[in-house]
């Protein structure tokens, strides 16, 4: 029989509040981009600012991540496979804030999407939703690896889908960056609006990045290797 958080050890116990709460804010940065597309699909302003509501908060949630870990290492001494796990989640912290902060940023510039946005660009942004997309499910397979603690096969194979949605966004990104600078090419003259799409959509582009690290940083915990 599997033994529920409460039946486990003190220093055990606080080891998998670890998990769970990185698990919640994983939960809060998959909630903010699902609002995200919808609010981009429709091209609707008043969406966006619910698509920052599940952001809120999010830096004081990690800093207190952050002192659940060092609590752990400081009272507990945790045996090595949990130190590495440890200091596996201390540095993952440090990835949600940063994607966050990309997440708030792509949602504040990508305001532009309105009513009165020029049909060529709302259908760039339409196009850039497979990002967003990709985004998503590579935020659920993050989840879902940070939930699995005992099948590292298993952790291979959530581990290599992240690296394939991420691949798919730059085979998305360099189509939609080919086909904006051909346009301009085509018009002989740099298009402002175009070129400030293109680095808002990068914004959006640096979340996967950060989520392929993670990955990385969760097979070291659970499998070991290099950090």
């Amino acid at each position: 029989m599997q033994e529920g958080i409460g039946m486990l050890p003190l220093n055990k116990q606080k080891i998998e509040e670890v998990r769970e709460r990185t698990a919640q804010v994983l939960n809060d940065l998959l909630i903010s981009q699902r609002l995200v597309l919808q609010a981009l699909g429709e091209c609707d302003e008043k969406s966006y600012e619910q698509t920052k509501v599940p952001l809120k908060g999010i830096n004081s949630k990690v800093e207190e991540i952050d002192q659940l870990i060092v609590a752990v290492l400081v009272r507990y001494s945790p045996e090595a496979k949990d130190l590495r796990e440890m200091v596996a989640f201390l540095k993952i912290t440090s990835s949600l804030q940063r994607i966050a902060t990309n997440e708030k940023n792509y949602i504040k510039n990508m305001k532009i999407c309105n009513p009165q946005t020029e049909a060529e660009i709302k259908k760039v942004i339409v196009d850039s939703l497979s990002i967003n997309k990709c985004t998503i499910r590579a935020l659920e397979y993050t989840i879902e690896m940070i939930n699995e603690k005992e099948d590292k096969g298993k952790l291979h194979e959530i581990a290599s889908k992240i690296d394939v949605e991420a691949s798919k966004t730059d085979d998305i990104y360099g189509m939609i960056e080919k086909d904006m600078l051909q346009k301009m090419d085509v018009a002989h003259k740099l298009n402002e609006d175009y070129i400030n799409l293109l680095k808002y959509i990068r914004k959006n582009l640096k979340i996967i990045d950060r989520l392929e690290d993670i990955s990385a940083k969760i097979m070291f915990a659970r499998v070991g290797g290099t950090l």
